[in-house]
């Protein structure tokens, strides 16, 4: 929220006041009529101005325009994942169980990493594809349902069992993410295996690496 400095109303109502005041009170259709009701408008416009010329309003901060990457999917998945996050966090508010809670948690975490990953390295946008697609949106329905059942009137059995098994499939979803993860630095991983490869033969083949190292 923003204060600032605007022009106040109220000269100009009490302008236009003057005229229809006249008017209720006096005859207005000559023109010297007119003329003296200008002038007297003028000079009430002139004193409200200057006693309350302007006025402090408080106004709402503009929306903060979305950065863009200049990569359309990427800024989709971005925004996704911000909304994705954002709903996690409302529903941990709601729920009481801190077993189901911390895995939320760590639901939140991993999936930032996820985006993060991604975001420094938008080549790897096609592997979190079925993530944001089915996994995601999945893990966060589970979550919705399991956040309104309790606001039920009647606790029966079927609830019960929805609950436990919405219960189990969170440490499978948990997994699930942690995996997604890691998959991340695959690629990365044979390149630092390629890197070290290289490495060792060349110190090899150059004598450097002591008798120890080559055995």
């Amino acid at each position: 929220m923003a204060t600032v400095k605007r022009r106040s109303t109220v000269p100009y109502y009490a302008a236009a006041g003057t005229w229809v005041i006249y008017a209720l009170l006096f005859p207005l259709y000559r023109v010297p009529h007119f003329l003296f009701v200008a002038v007297v408008s003028g000079v009430v416009f002139f004193i409200m101005n200057a006693v309350c010329g302007t006025v402090e309003v408080t106004v709402p901060d503009p929306p903060k325009k979305e950065e863009s990457t200049g990569n359309p999917e990427l800024d989709k998945m971005i925004k996704d994942g911000n909304l994705a996050i954002s709903e996690m966090k409302r529903l941990n508010t709601s729920i009481k169980d801190e077993k189901i809670s911390a895995d939320i948690d760590r639901l939140e975490d991993l999936s930032a990493k996820i985006f993060a990953q991604v975001k420094s390295d938008p080549s790897k946008l096609p592997q979190i594809r079925k993530f944001m697609d089915y996994y995601l949106p999945t893990a966060l329905k589970l979550l919705n349902t399991y956040a309104s059942l309790p606001a039920q009137d009647v606790q029966g059995e079927n609830i019960a069992d929805a609950k436990k098994n919405i219960e189990r499939s969170m440490d499978l979803l948990v997994t699930a993410f942690e995996n997604q993860l890691d998959k991340l630095f695959q690629a990365d991983a044979l390149d630092v295996n390629a890197d070290i490869a290289a490495l060792e033969g060349m110190l090899n083949m150059d004598g450097l690496t002591g008798n120890e190292f080559t055995k």
